[in-house]
């Protein structure tokens, strides 16, 4: 029999999940959970540079979220239509898979136009009941196109807490607030993604130099985040769960950083979901990490033998979710669905811009 979805339940109470990130991004709190022991500690996240020792590794993503969610009118009746793009498919054509909502209004052969800029879209394919494939009427290359992008874009959060914010009384708090910034990582380099790494936005330049202080290495690879990588489950059944394919690289350097503390026994940290898969993705024969880049749809759940990191930084996920589904197989479900119903007891917050959780196997 294989794991159900039902397993991974846990009562979180809507105001736990965070609208807004901790004032500074270290300051989010930080659950530390022993495996070979079963304790849970409370931290701050600054307190992370403490359970790691010289010679450790720390591997992050250093993937960017480019402004993924448009908006543009149609042609004719001006409805205003939300463009969500996932991923380019040509660069030279800048075709593209979007999403689009509302979804019913577009159909093949409709163009769309964005404000004031020169952007044009034509609807080339229906791919799902939201999925379409859109060709832009650009002339520039695939930079100058992302430039315009980056200027009439928007950040992509999850539209959940952009809801919840509609509500939120608070209008202050959330107009000093730039997610632009905040739903970055101080390490975006490459950019592809359409959602945060999230276990990644806790870092900060304090807490970078404390590491190297300490003679803990950084190294870093790249996984374009994909939209799926935070929605729940759609599936009872775990095995046929199938989930976005995403473009990883993992560079050289990384590979040999993270390859000469699994020689010397060393700890390896994978910050999140994504970093974790690019590395369980990229394994030699003698289980070393390999520089390579592919898509991996690879999905992590028990009773999957992790061959590369023995510790995981990630954030407080959603139930149902792969990064919930993954840090119960790295973890061990009994003790990581203890740990998630301490965690709501205690009022930590969860999701995309919530508290963190630091597993050491």
């Amino acid at each position: 029999m294989g794991m159900k979805i039902h397993e991974f339940s846990f009562d979180l109470p809507s105001e736990l999940i965070a609208e807004t990130p901790a004032e500074h991004r270290d300051d989010a709190r930080l659950m530390v959970i022993h495996k070979k022991t079963g304790l849970i500690e409370h931290k701050l996240f600054k307190d992370i540079v403490d359970y790691l020792n010289p010679g450790d590794v720390v591997v992050g993503n250093n993937t960017k979220v480019f402004p993924a969610r448009l908006y543009g009118q149609k042609e004719k009746t001006g409805a205003k239509i939300e463009v969500f793009l996932l991923r380019e498919l040509n660069k030279d054509s800048h075709l593209w898979d979007v999403n689009v909502d509302p979804a019913r209004k577009i159909r093949v052969g409709n163009k769309l136009y964005f404000g004031d800029s020169e952007l044009v879209a034509e609807v080339i394919d229906n791919t799902t009941s939201r999925g379409r494939t859109i060709r832009f009427l650009f002339n520039g290359t695939s930079a100058e196109f992302l430039n315009i992008v980056d200027q009439i874009g928007e950040t992509p959060l999850p539209r959940s807490i952009l809801d919840m914010r509609e509500l939120n009384e608070d209008k202050e708090q959330l107009a000093n607030l730039d997610d632009r910034e905040r739903y970055q990582t101080i390490f975006a380099k490459n950019i592809g993604a359409v959602q945060a790494p999230a276990a990644g936005l806790h870092f900060t330049k304090h807490v970078l130099k404390r590491l190297e202080l300490k003679d803990v290495e950084m190294a870093y690879l790249t996984s374009h985040v994909g939209l799926k990588t935070f929605l729940p489950l759609d599936v009872d059944d775990l095995g046929k769960y199938k989930p976005d394919a995403e473009l990883f690289n993992v560079p050289a350097d990384c590979a040999e950083i993270v390859n000469r503390a699994i020689v010397a026994k060393k700890r390896v940290v994978a910050v999140g979901a994504s970093t974790m898969r690019a590395m369980e993705s990229a394994i030699t024969a003698n289980n070393q990490l390999k520089d390579f880049t592919n898509w991996t749809d690879k999905f992590l759940y028990q009773p999957y033998e992790f061959k590369l990191a023995n510790a995981l930084v990630t954030n407080m996920p959603l139930p149902h979710t792969p990064p919930q589904i993954m840090a119960c197989a790295f973890g061990g479900l009994q003790l990581m669905m203890k740990a998630y119903r301490e965690a709501v007891e205690a009022k930590y917050r969860f999701y995309v811009y919530g508290d963190a959780m630091l597993i050491l196997a």
